[in-house]
């Protein structure tokens, strides 16, 4: 390919991402924090009684707690002010709970999703696919083949309308209670959009399906919940795509994620986000695995001024299982703070982390994790393994590994690697004619393989050419 070819690829690759349009909202919450806002966001999507007293006792809970600052290493988050945050913002379409047919979206909505190939990657490769833009999902849509069986993918908030008795039970009660940490709480009070994913015992959907997000405006916080039952038997994959074009304000992405896996049911649960650098990304994700289930985390994290970001399983059930693989970046001004925690709570439970980090331009990579094996999970075993690569002596990478062992009959091991790019590597790929930059590049595409592999092949060429661009300084 000539490097007219390659610039131009760049070019559109980076404008999928960093476009903006001007904002049209048919509501818009004001600045900040309170009871009134959280009972006007509450009217506006006409929830039932029992929603808004869940959303006022977080926000009881999020005005106690204190804000994190005592982690060794961690983002600093003193610019982050609630009060200067925009919580929701309704986007301006005709159908509430999202447009059935895509060319039913306002153009300027449509455009925007057009761009970052929601159509394309529907009609190619997915069962079913929703899009979030702003406050509220605007488009959902479930392969009929997938419904007949029993399968429910819709936006959280159709789900309170249609499947009340569910989501009373598994939102925010026994995965991530809203007294959890403070952006929890934060969330549970203004949560807004995301998916509601139900699979029915032994029914396996076999392709993936697939939520994006984006935020538009400037100084909003985007507050999704994805809620997934994957009930005894059955198999999902679910994918999220999120970003932001780059504003002055900082811009807040603290959504919520609980799964919860069947006896010998599977879910991947995959995300590529890609938010701009003036935003702050503090997600809480959290999955409960019963007998002979299997939950997988699949993440890879660019962009974005900080993230915290520690996907957690919870191994209830005999012989359950967890599979961690990360991929995060950091460039100039970046610190992305990223790991995994794995709760062994029964025999015979098994886990795996991989971490990859990779920073450059004295940006800041750290993992943090925690396994923690009870007493009585005998015969639990657990493997981690953390490798960062910099690219300079100004950037710089961690990693913070917490184990808690009460169980002596068990398998443990743990392995960090840190290191630059080797000149020897990079010599010898430039003696096969590379150069400079397309060596570094090779280097860093077989270094993120093992996650790359774990997407379907649209999604692992997005992350493969998203890494390119931030290497070369073309994002953000």
């Amino acid at each position: 390919m000539s490097s007219e070819q390659d610039h131009l690829k760049e070019t559109d690759t980076e404008a999928r991402f960093e476009f903006k349009k001007e904002q049209k909202a048919a509501f818009k919450a004001d600045k900040g924090l309170t009871e009134e806002t959280i009972r006007l966001i509450s009217e506006d999507k006409d929830e039932p009684e029992w929603m808004l007293q869940r959303r006022l006792r977080a926000l009881k809970q999020f005005q106690k707690m204190p804000m994190p600052t005592d982690w060794p290493g961690q983002p600093d988050l003193s610019e982050v002010d609630v009060n200067e945050i925009v919580p929701y913002i309704r986007p301006d379409i005709e159908t509430r709970g999202g447009a059935e047919s895509w060319d039913d979206l306002p153009e300027d909505i449509k455009d925007t999703f057009d761009k970052l190939g929601i159509p394309e990657a529907e009609r190619n490769a997915l069962s079913g696919v929703g899009a979030q833009y702003e406050s509220e999902i605007v488009y959902q849509n479930m392969q009929e083949q997938w419904q007949e069986k029993g399968v429910v993918f819709m936006d959280m908030d159709k789900a309170v309308q249609e499947h009340p008795d569910i989501v009373k039970e598994y939102f925010m009660t026994k995965c991530v209670p809203p007294s959890d940490n403070k952006f929890a709480a934060l969330h549970g009070a203004i949560w807004s959009g995301g998916s509601f994913v139900y699979v029915p015992e032994d029914v396996t959907v076999e392709m993936p399906v697939q939520a994006y997000f984006r935020m538009n405006s400037e100084g909003m916080g985007q507050f999704e919940h994805t809620l997934i039952v994957a009930e005894k038997g059955s198999e999902v994959h679910y994918i999220e795509g999120c970003s932001a074009p780059k504003y002055s304000a900082f811009n807040l992405h603290s959504g919520g994620v609980e799964v919860f896996v069947g006896e010998d049911a599977h879910v991947q649960y995959s995300t590529v986000q890609n938010w701009s650098k003036n935003t702050y990304n503090l997600n809480t994700k959290r999955a409960i695995v019963e007998k002979g289930g299997r939950m997988e985390w699949i993440s890879g994290s660019m962009g974005s001024k900080a993230t915290m970001l520690y996907p957690a399983s919870i191994l209830k059930g005999r012989g359950a299982s967890d599979n961690h693989i990360t991929i995060a970046f950091a460039g100039e001004g970046q610190n992305i703070d990223t790991g995994a925690k794995v709760y062994h709570n029964a025999p015979e439970t098994k886990s795996t982390i991989e971490s990859k980090s990779i920073s450059k331009d004295g940006g800041r990579t750290n993992y943090r994790g925690l396994v923690h094996i009870a007493d009585g999970a005998a015969n639990s075993s657990t493997s981690v393994e953390c490798d960062a690569l910099m690219f300079d002596n100004e950037s710089t990478s961690d990693t913070m590994p917490y184990m808690e062992i009460n169980e002596s009959t068990v398998d443990v091991a743990h392995e960090a690697t840190v290191g630059k790019i080797g000149d020897e590597d990079v010599f010898y790929l430039q003696s096969r004619g590379l150069d400079d930059d397309d060596a570094k590049q090779m280097i860093v595409s077989g270094f993120i393989e093992p996650i790359t592999e774990e997407l379907p092949i649209e999604y692992a060429v997005e992350l493969n050419r998203l890494v390119e661009l931030e290497m070369e300084g073309s994002l953000g």
